[in-house]
């Protein structure tokens, strides 16, 4: 049977406060290897490893992911303000949610390690292996549609990266940015609703959003 509405979670600036984490990783990390870009830590927020290990050597990238890797597992995952709750509300209705993230299988075992309840609530998960194409093509938004059974226009996608916000627009769904790692004045027309958090931010706020906007598809 098909439902009625959907979910769609990035994960990292969305559910759980991570972006700066990175931001502490990929920033020294390409100066190290002169990648070229000042702002690289910024240009690649929603981007597959897969995708950002391109930028670097190809003889380096084994080493540069053991060094991601151990860094995610040392790395604290707290909850984005009223996130939790909110999870726990769309449960609570039967309503179904998947996380898309770009992140890899590995560090998705430490964050349910610190959330363990999280693995158990969530409906699917779709991971940066899953798909070919990076956001902000949006096949990761579509799978994750797909297999939490509910029409890509029937869905909500929360996202804070400008790349995600895109790839939500671009599948058909109603998208909620989140001005956690971007400010609202850069998100600004990139999204059908902005709000700050989820503090106080309920299902029923969701469900008043509407998708029509003037400068939005």
């Amino acid at each position: 049977m098909t439902h009625k509405i959907g979910v769609l979670f990035d994960l990292d600036g969305v559910l759980v406060d991570s972006e700066g984490e990175y931001s502490k990783f990929w920033g020294p990390m390409g100066r190290r290897y002169n990648v070229g870009s000042p702002t690289f830590a910024d240009d690649i927020k929603g981007t597959t490893l897969g995708e950002i290990l391109r930028a670097f050597p190809e003889g380096e990238r084994e080493g540069i992911v053991d060094e991601l890797h151990a860094y995610e597992e040392r790395m604290v995952y707290p909850w984005i303000a009223g996130a939790e709750n909110f999870v726990n509300e769309l449960r609570s209705l039967g309503i179904p949610f998947a996380i898309v993230t770009s992140s890899d299988n590995v560090k998705m075992d430490y964050l349910f390690t610190a959330h363990p309840d999280l693995k158990e609530k969530i409906t699917a998960l779709v991971t940066g292996s899953m798909v070919t194409n990076s956001k902000p093509d949006p096949e990761g938004y579509l799978t994750g549609a797909r297999l939490i059974d509910v029409a890509i226009e029937n869905c909500y996608v929360f996202e804070d990266s400008l790349q995600g916000l895109e790839a939500g627009r671009s599948s058909g769904a109603t998208v909620i940015g989140l001005a956690t790692t971007n400010s609202r004045e850069r998100l600004n027309g990139k999204a059908h609703k902005i709000i700050d958090d989820f503090a106080g931010f309920t299902v029923e706020d969701m469900l008043s959003v509407k998708k029509i906007i003037i400068g939005l598809p």
